[in-house]
């Protein structure tokens, strides 16, 4: 079951059918994030599949995070301004549309 915070839709651990239908392992991948902490904005909406890793995204302008972490499928809208606090060194499979 999906949940939306702040625009981000997310899927915690989907079903293998699910990433097999939107064709997640084809999709490219990430370099590896290491720890660290940056300012981001999504100029296409962009769906992303976390292999690894653990993540606090901080919207522009707000105090709240929303957390997401391996096994999650995650999309997020186009022109969202954030920082990404990266814990867990991050690897993912992601896909760009408009």
């Amino acid at each position: 079951m999906a949940t939306e915070n702040f625009g981000i839709i997310i899927e915690k651990n989907p079903p293998e059918s699910t990433l097999t239908q939107l064709g997640v392992r084809s999709w490219p991948k990430w370099e590896l994030i290491p720890p660290s902490k940056f300012p981001w904005t999504f100029s296409t909406k962009e769906s992303c599949y976390l292999l690894e890793g653990k993540v606090k995204v901080y919207l522009d302008g707000s105090d709240e995070a929303v957390e997401i972490e391996a096994g999650d499928l995650v999309v997020f809208p186009k022109g969202l301004s954030c920082t990404w606090d990266v814990s867990v060194t991050v690897d993912k499979h992601y896909y760009r549309s408009e």
